[in-house]
Order: structure tokens, then C-alpha cells, then sequence
């Protein structure tokens, strides 16, 4: 019999719809309340301890999780006297670190940077990635992130001082936002061959924009749906800009991952 590109490249497609389909209803069923696909990128509104087992291995997470220092319980309005404060609202989601969830992350995956990992029982590192912020208000001048990565720690000089900040960045849409351009610079750090990241603790989602700016794939899991919705529209966002300076694509997802049957 002949062989039929059309028809194996229909086959293909199926294949890779039932696989999708398969790992959208187990995602779901672990208690996921909304999935959504933009670009490269998944983003799933639920908790992620309950997602996560549904989720198969990924080849990094990159997170901010809770640091368990209460800057949620009526500390959220900013501290600029430059500007109008943004106020943020006053919720519980930082009074205690995730450290069950950090945990499980860190199983299903080779590579990971987790921003306050000095506030977790982590592993002795080689390198911590250490973000300056350039910073002149009551905040640290420097933010930690813990890695497995084999190599020495790495330090970014990056403007983030009140509504000083980096050129082309915005501020305002989470208490605890991450600059863009600190987040690409993590993922830069990871081995060329990863392919896709997992952000357990979203947020506004910048992990996710980071990645589909760089051309990564990423999956992001929040709680909050106001967050996950703004999340959405900053993924939705940069999913439409060119992205003239992709990184060389990575090697296919690893097997179980949340992407596999993609042709």
C-alpha cells in the first residue's frame, strides 16, 4: 500500500487531539476550575497541589511562591510617596509558605528557581540567582531565588524601586510582581534543552510572558481568578507581539508532559 502523507498527517493530528483532550479532562476532573490555551502557553485556574499530579513532568518550574511573611494580610498597598499608591486589597495568601507544593514541584521536574527559597527548607545550593533591584525605598535591595542549577550564582542588576523602574516594564498588576525582563533572564539560565515550564504560583502570570516572549512552552497555575484573568490578558497580550529574537526551540516535551502528542 502507498504511502499517504495526507492521511498520516490526519492520523497525526488525532492522535494528538485525543492526547490533549485526555490530559484537558484529567486536569479538570483533579479540580481544575477553567483551562485556557494562548500560543505555547496553558493556563489553569485551580490549586496546585490538587493540579499538578494531573500535569505528568516538565523540564523546569519557576515560581514565586508564598514567602509565609503576611505582605497579603493589609500590607498590600504600595509604599511609593512618589505616586498614588496601588492598593492591592488585604487577603491571606502569604501567611504561610507552600511548602508541600514546592516539594511536589520540585519532583516532577530536572530544573528549578524558586524566588524566596531562603524563607524554605531547601537543599545546600551552588547557586542562588540574587536579582538587585536597584532599589532606594523600605523594600530589600536584593531578592533570592534558590536553584538546582550546576553552576555559581548569578547576580542581575535590575531597576525596580517603587514607579522607578526598567524601561518597558509595568508595575501594578499583582503585590508581588516579578519584572519581565528578570524572569526571561532566569529562564536564560536554564540548559538550552528545556522545553517547557511550570509556574505552580502564577500570579499575573510574567513567568508565562517571559517564556512565550523567549518562545518557551509554559504552564501556569493560580488560585485567584481575578489574577488568572489578568494573567490570561497579559499571555494573550504578548502571545500577539513578533517575537524577533526567539531562542533555538527545544528538544520535545518530556514523556507524560502535558504537551505530548503535539506534532
Amino acid at each position: 500500500m502507498p504511502y499517504d502523507a495526507r492521511a498520516d498527517s490526519s492520523r497525526s493530528y488525532d492522535v494528538a487531539i485525543d492526547a490533549m483532550r485526555e490530559r484537558h479532562e484529567a486536569i479538570m476532573a483533579a479540580g481544575a476550575k477553567r483551562i485556557e490555551y494562548i500560543g505555547d502557553a496553558v493556563l489553569i485556574q485551580g490549586d496546585c497541589l490538587e493540579v499538578m499530579p494531573a500535569l505528568g513532568r516538565v523540564d523546569a518550574v519557576i515560581t514565586d511562591p508564598p514567602y509565609g511573611i503576611g505582605e497579603a494580610a493589609g500590607a498590600n498597598k504600595s509604599r511609593s510617596k512618589l505616586a498614588k499608591a496601588v492598593d492591592y486589597g488585604c487577603s491571606d495568601w502569604d501567611n504561610q509558605t507552600a511548602d508541600e507544593a514546592i516539594h511536589f514541584a520540585r519532583s516532577i521536574c530536572n530544573q528549578s528557581i524558586i524566588f524566596g527559597g531562603n524563607y524554605y527548607s531547601l537543599p545546600p545550593t551552588s547557586c542562588w540567582l540574587v536579582w538587585d533591584k536597584l532599589n532606594t525605598g523600605d523594600f530589600a535591595d536584593c531578592e533570592l531565588a534558590w536553584t538546582n542549577l550546576p553552576k555559581a550564582v548569578r547576580r542581575i542588576k535590575y531597576l525596580w524601586s517603587g514607579m522607578i523602574k526598567a524601561p518597558g516594564e509595568v508595575r501594578g498588576h499583582h503585590p508581588t510582581q516579578k519584572p519581565i525582563g528578570v524572569m526571561k533572564w532566569c529562564i536564560q539560565q536554564l540548559s538550552k534543552d528545556t522545553n517547557t515550564i511550570l509556574d505552580p504560583f502564577m500570579g499575573s502570570g510574567t513567568t508565562l510572558v517571559a517564556a512565550t516572549q523567549l518562545g518557551r512552552r509554559s504552564i501556569g497555575i493560580e488560585l485567584d481568578p481575578d489574577y488568572f484573568d489578568i494573567a490570561c490578558k497579559r499571555v494573550r497580550e504578548a502571545w500577539k507581539q513578533p517575537r524577533l529574537f526567539d531562542e533555538p526551540k527545544a528538544k520535545p516535551a518530556q514523556t507524560g508532559s502535558l504537551f505530548d502528542g503535539e506534532t
